[in-house]
């Protein structure tokens, strides 16, 4: 598995794709000029906008931004507890399987992820395309029809509608929509530039 990129727009320029600490480097210690418009950072397998610390010597930022190393033994988990809200038939289910209802759904859910793969890549494709656009080009012509054609997986569509966008946003926007427009997948269109 490849390590996690982050791309960085300055209003409708990319300005850089790279991992993490390449793009901490680069926010600490380059200024873009003055047309460049606010600094927009994208992490590129969500399409979230992130935001960072800057404040601070280099090494403080990376100190702060850059996951700490594994120790010895074994590494934590990173278990987060949020809220689940089942019948009661769906609790007994679960935790009548060995480790209890937690356990019994990590279960299901890998068990989910391994049977349907690509169908995974296209859902997490589908939404940081999604979300990267709604982020810079929300305003752009053709925006929503774009985002329906990006959901039912018309690559032809898709590139028709977004064919007068800003070169950098429709290009960033194609590089994280690519798996949902792959060829040989039910409903995916061509992505050709015909």
């Amino acid at each position: 598995m490849s390590e996690p990129t982050l791309t960085v727009f300055a209003g409708e320029r990319r300005l850089l794709t790279g991992p993490l600490r390449d793009v901490l480097t680069y926010l600490k210690v380059q200024t873009p000029g003055p047309e460049g418009g606010e600094l927009l950072i994208f992490d590129d397998q969500t399409g979230q906008p992130r935001d960072f610390d800057l404040s601070g010597p280099l090494e403080d930022v990376l100190a702060r931004e850059l996951p700490a190393p594994a120790g010895p033994g074994r590494p934590k988990l990173g278990v987060v507890a949020r809220e689940v809200t089942l019948l009661p038939r769906h609790w007994a289910w679960l935790e009548a399987h060995p480790g209890g209802a937690s356990a019994a759904l990590r279960r299901l859910i890998d068990e989910e992820r391994r049977r349907w793969p690509e169908a995974a890549a296209i859902r997490q494709a589908q939404t940081a395309a999604d979300r990267f656009l709604g982020a810079v080009g929300g305003h752009l012509p053709g925006y929503e029809e774009a985002s329906r054609a990006l959901y039912a997986r018309d690559g032809a569509r898709f590139l028709a509608l977004s064919r007068d966008w800003p070169a950098d946003i429709r290009a960033h926007a194609l590089a994280l929509a690519a798996p949902a427009f792959a060829p040989g997948h039910p409903q995916s269109g061509p992505v050709g530039e015909g």
